[in-house]
C-alpha cells in the first residue's frame, strides 16, 4: 500500500478542524471537510519540529511527521513525496532558488497534499472517493488511492490538458469530463459528494497540511533558515496558505524571526487573487496557457489575501505573453516547467521592478510542474518556435 511506519506523531487529541470565518471549530474528523454553514475549515496551527525532531532518515514530506495532525499509529500513504530540489541560478537579474516541485512522483506540489490527505482518509477506513480537477490536483489524488486501495473518480473539465487526463486514468481513477468551465466542475462535485467522501484539494483541510511542508523543507534547504520572499503561482492558493501556515508554524516555535513575503503570481486572464489583494474589479476573464491557476472563484480567497497581506507580500497579474516567454526561458535555462510554473518565473521580474525583490535576499521561487504535464501546449509553443 505505499506506506512507512511513522515515528513522532503529533497528540490530536485537543486539535479541533476551525472555520476561520466565523471562529466555529469542529472535532477533528478526516470525513469533514466544510463547516455546517458551507465554509471551509483548516487545521489551526500545530508546534514545528525543531530540527532534533525531523526524521532525517525519511526521504519524503514525512520526516515532519512531528507536525502533521495524524493520530499516533497511522502509517502515511507515501511515494516519496517531498525532498524536492533547489536550484540556484540568476533569472531576470536577480538571484533566484527554484523549488524543482516536478520532482514529486506524479509531477506536480500537489502530491504533498494528496499524500496527507488521503492518508487521513484510509485511516478512517474510506474506501472510494470523488475529487475535481483541471489536471494535477486529480492526477495526484488517483495514485496516491492507487496506492491506498482505494477507488476513484475525477471530475475534469472540458479543455483539461491531455497528458493529465491520460496520468490520472492510468492509475486506475474512473473519469467524468464535465461540459463547461472549471466551476461547473467544481459544482458537480460538491454535488457527488453528498452521496461519496470528497477528497477536494481546494477543500479538504487536510491537504494544506500537505502543502504547508513547502515551507518546513525550504526552511531545511537553506539551513534553518527562511527564505526573505517566495513567488509562486495560485490559483486555489493551497500553496499561499501552505506557506502561510508552515512558515506560521515556525515563527511560533521561535526557529525564524520572520516569514518570508509571499509574492504571488497569477495569469492576467484569470485574476481574481489579484484583484482581491489590490482591491480593485476583477477583469474580464479569458483564456490562459496556465491552466492550473484558471479558478474564478477560489473558496478560501478571503483567506489567501489575508495570507498575503499579513506577510508583506503583493500580487501579480501577468499576460500572456509574459507566462510563453518565461516558459521558453526556462526551457532554455534547461527547466521543462508547465506553464503555470512558468506564471511565477515571469512574475520575477515584475516583483523586482516594483522593488518587491530586494538586492541581498534570498528569493526561492516555487515551479510547481513539470511541461511533461502539458504536452499539447508545449508541443504547440516549440512547434511555433521551431517554424518562426
Amino acid at each position: 500500500m505505499g506506506v512507512q511506519e511513522p515515528s513522532g506523531a503529533p497528540d490530536t487529541g485537543a486539535v479541533r478542524l476551525l472555520d476561520q470565518r466565523s471562529g466555529r471549530t469542529y472535532p477533528l474528523d478526516a470525513l469533514r471537510w466544510r463547516g455546517d454553514d458551507g465554509a471551509p475549515l483548516t487545521v489551526p496551527p500545530l508546534p514545528a519540529p525543531v530540527p532534533e525532531r525531523i526524521d532525517t532518515g525519511t526521504r519524503s514530506l514525512w520526516r515532519y511527521r512531528a507536525a502533521l495532525p495524524l493520530p499516533a499509529g497511522t502509517a502515511p500513504v507515501s511515494l516519496g513525496e517531498g525532498v524536492t530540489p533547489l536550484v540556484e541560478r540568476e533569472w531576470a537579474g536577480v538571484p533566484v532558488r527554484f523549488k524543482l516541485e516536478w520532482f514529486n512522483p506524479t509531477g506536480s506540489f500537489k502530491d504533498r497534499g494528496a499524500s496527507v490527505m488521503i492518508s487521513a482518509l484510509a485511516a478512517h477506513g474510506v474506501t472510494e472517493v470523488v475529487e475535481d480537477s483541471s489536471g494535477n490536483g486529480g492526477s495526484a489524488v488517483a495514485a496516491y488511492c492507487a496506492a491506498a486501495g482505494i477507488a476513484a473518480e475525477i471530475l475534469v473539465p472540458e479543455g483539461t490538458s491531455a497528458a493529465k487526463v491520460l496520468q490520472t486514468r492510468a492509475f486506475g481513477a474512473r473519469i467524468t469530463t464535465v461540459p463547461g468551465a472549471r466551476d461547473a466542475t467544481a459544482a458537480e462535485a460538491l454535488r457527488r459528494s453528498e452521496r461519496v467522501p470528497y477528497a477536494g484539494h481546494n477543500w479538504h483541510p487536510y491537504f494544506l497540511q500537505g502543502t504547508k511542508t513547502l515551507a518546513y523543507e525550504l526552511w531545511e534547504d537553506l539551513g534553518f533558515t527562511a527564505p526573505d520572499a517566495v513567488v509562486t503561482p495560485a490559483g486555489a492558493g493551497s500553496i499561499v496558505l501552505g506557506l502561510d501556515l508552515g512558515f506560521s508554524e515556525l515563527l511560533a516555535a521561535g526557529l525564524i524571526p520572520r516569514p518570508p513575503r509571499l509574492l504571488v503570481a497569477q495569469p492576467a486572464a484569470c485574476a481574481p487573487l489579484d484583484a482581491a489583494v489590490r482591491g480593485v474589479p476583477v477583469p474580464p476573464f479569458g483564456p490562459t496557457i496556465a491552466e492550473g491557476t484558471a479558478i474564478r472563484a477560489p473558496v478560501r480567497l478571503p483567506e489567501v489575501v489575508a495570507a498575503v497581506r499579513r506577510s508583506g507580500g503583493a500580487t501579480a497579474a501577468i499576460p500572456e505573453a509574459d507566462i510563453a516567454a518565461a516558459l521558453r526561458g526556462l526551457a532554455a535555462a534547461g527547466l521543462y516547467a508547465e506553464p503555470t510554473s512558468a506564471t511565477a518565473a515571469a512574475a520575477v521580474r515584475v516583483f523586482a521592478e516594483r522593488g518587491d525583490l530586494r538586492a541581498g535576499e534570498t528569493t526561492a521561487v516555487v515551479l510547481t510542474g513539470s511541461g511533461l504535464k502539458a504536452a499539447g501546449t508545449m508541443g504547440a509553443l516549440f512547434t511555433e518556435d521551431a517554424a518562426a
